[in-house]
């Protein structure tokens, strides 16, 4: 199931329409969801919150698409994966790499942390 659920969260969400996310958003992860990022923890309450996070980051980019590079990996309730993304950041051709750790629930994802570069410095 988390294999599963990893597709979902990485292509229907960080690849998906833009005008879905929220529903998206919401058959992937828990309501009291909470994500991680680096220096924000808690940065994300909710699936709300993950899809405005998510539509704010895309917005940065035109023509964004992620892969997966390695795993998932699934031990327990934790999945791992390692992606790339590639897209065109003010006009300029962009990749860029990370990590996503999340913990599964009964209702979806509950936990999310990633470690990524930053694709604008």
């Amino acid at each position: 199931m988390a294999t599963v659920s990893y597709d979902r969260w990485l292509h229907e969400l960080w690849n998906g329409e833009p005008d879905r996310l929220e529903t998206l958003a919401r058959g992937v992860v828990s309501p009291d969801f909470v994500g991680n990022w680096p220096g924000r923890p808690g940065l994300v309450h909710g699936p709300d919150e993950l899809a405005a996070v998510i539509r704010q980051g895309r917005e940065m980019f035109e023509e964004l698409r992620f892969e997966v590079e390695v795993g998932p990996i699934t031990q327990g309730d934790l999945t791992a994966a390692r992606w790339l993304a590639r897209g065109v950041h003010q006009g300029s051709a962009c990749e860029f790499r990370g990590h996503d750790l999340l913990r599964s629930g009964p209702e979806g994802f509950t936990e999310y942390w990633v470690i990524a570069e930053d694709p604008t410095g």
